[in-house]
């Protein structure tokens, strides 16, 4: 049985800390920590079976027992700590991203080198069965030859301006996710970046010096094209769809509901709006890519979503931004170059 400790007790958190307890076979988490640790986190422990709760992580740290840390901490602190984690020889699973910043990233590169520590990225949608499905349709040529990728991501709503601000922008806050989709569905790496953006959700997101609503678009090493569609808002709920276009034929994804019941009548046909948000939408997912960090480490093999996927959707969100202000296409090479990649 692995041992885990989470480091951060929030909303992602608690769904690690649920999933491990309820669901992830071969682990069980021996302590969580958070700064603000309170009587209704040690109650909701308490209820799964977690027995110890921090203010302090570096206790888990220090734990000897524990093997492996789930790092569901604010984003300022995931390199940092992932670099305290390694050097205490605790295998990682850091939620995304690793960091906004690249010569932090490289720093947990570094820190990784030479070790045999486990370290993987929280990409959930590389977990989602349907987005599994059409990677898998790509990636075995059912499709033949891909030309063009299609992604639709767009939120219920924005989040609040305060959180905006503090993001890392749109592309490395919200697309970030997208960008991934790509390299995971196409099995390839971006060359350029082609990015525009308007403020049309809330004028207060543009006030913070973000963008609301974005189109991306990307040249592949192929010579294939993503676009990707983004928006805070969608009145309808959490649009997730995608599709892959090749050469004998395409794959697509559509949105999860919570039937697939239609009801036909003399007012027209109607069917149920997509899943609310990204809990009720990737749940399973989020098990899945625990059971496959549990799984790397205790077999030693490796991890589906490495550092260096932590790092390349960085790359591009940079790139992308630099395009909307910049208004030109701007090459990975030109962001790559800039940090001595």
């Amino acid at each position: 049985m692995i041992k885990l400790g989470i480091i951060g007790a929030g909303r992602i958190g608690k769904v690690h800390g649920e999933s491990v307890m309820r669901f992830v076979k071969g682990a069980t988490v021996k302590a969580i920590a958070d700064p603000f640790m309170n009587d209704a986190i040690k109650a909701w422990a308490a209820e799964l079976g977690i027995p110890e709760c921090y203010t302090d992580y570096k206790r888990i740290l220090a734990d000897p027992e524990i093997e492996a840390v789930l790092i569901c901490s604010s984003t300022d602190t995931h390199s940092p700590i992932s670099l305290e984690a390694i050097a205490a020889g605790k295998h990682v699973f850091c939620e995304k991203p690793v960091d906004h910043d690249v010569e932090k990233i490289k720093t947990v590169i570094e820190a990784l080198k030479g070790s045999k520590l486990k370290y993987q990225v929280g990409f959930n949608r590389r977990f989602d069965h349907n987005f599994r499905a059409a990677e898998r349709a790509v990636r075995e040529g059912k499709i033949g030859e891909l030309n063009t990728l299609s992604i639709t991501s767009r939120d219920p709503g924005a989040p609040p301006v305060e959180y905006i601000k503090v993001s890392g922008g749109i592309f490395l806050d919200m697309t970030i996710h997208d960008f991934d989709m790509v390299r995971f569905i196409s099995g390839d790496e971006v060359e350029e970046v082609y990015a525009s953006g308007a403020v049309l959700v809330d004028p207060e997101i543009g006030k913070a010096g973000d963008i609301d609503t974005a189109i991306v678009n990307l040249k592949l090493k192929s010579g294939a094209i993503a676009v990707i569609n983004n928006c805070r808002r969608a009145s309808y709920g959490y649009d997730q769809r995608l599709e892959a276009f090749g050469s004998l034929g395409q794959v697509e994804v559509q949105n999860d509901t919570d039937s697939t019941a239609v009801l036909s009548d003399a007012n027209g046909v109607t069917k149920e709006k997509p899943k609310y948000f990204f809990l009720e939408r990737y749940m399973a997912a989020y098990t899945a890519e625990i059971e496959s960090f549990v799984r790397a480490v205790e077999k030693d093999t490796a991890v589906e979503v490495g550092v260096i996927d932590g790092l390349e959707p960085v790359l591009i969100g940079l790139a992308a931004t630099r395009s909307v202000k910049e208004d030109r296409p701007v090459k990975i090479a030109e962001i790559r170059a800039e940090y001595g990649l």
